[in-house]
């Protein structure tokens, strides 16, 4: 029986914030609608996120000229507060989110599994992405 090697990617922000505030704004759905968009040209008009070991979440992804849209899901594998979300997401990749307080800073290392569609260095990119946005989002607000 043949095992394929899974690709894993790490992105990683230092956000300057506490974290009981990264904890609010990564888990609820009227600021995950506000920073979860890899482009200025793509929203999220939806999200809803139960933030517990076992709980859901799913949010729409759109190109704002609706030329394009997904939906992101899955199930939170585990999760403790203030430290680390583990889940698998609907097509079954895994992504594992540290939490790490660093003074008045916190550092957030996601690392998933990459997808066999698109270039490796695009995926991380996107993720990338998000994740300065959701740097820029929580230090604004």
């Amino acid at each position: 029986m043949e095992t394929q090697q899974k690709t894993l990617i790490t992105v990683e922000a230092n956000v300057n914030a506490p974290i009981e505030k990264i904890w609010e704004y990564w888990a609820k759905p009227e600021h995950i609608i506000r920073w979860s968009a890899a482009s200025d040209d793509w929203h999220t008009p939806r999200a809803e996120n139960d933030l517990r070991t076992g709980g859901t979440f799913n949010s729409r992804m759109e190109a704002k000229d609706g030329s394009f849209g997904f939906d992101f899901g899955g199930v939170y594998d585990e999760v403790k507060d203030h430290e680390l979300i583990r889940y698998t997401m609907g097509d079954g990749r895994t992504v594992e989110v540290m939490f790490t307080t660093q003074g008045s800073s916190t550092q957030i290392t996601e690392t998933f599994e990459a997808e066999s569609t698109n270039p490796v260095e695009m995926q991380r990119g996107g993720w990338q992405a998000i994740l300065d946005n959701f740097k820029k989002y929580t230090e604004a607000n």
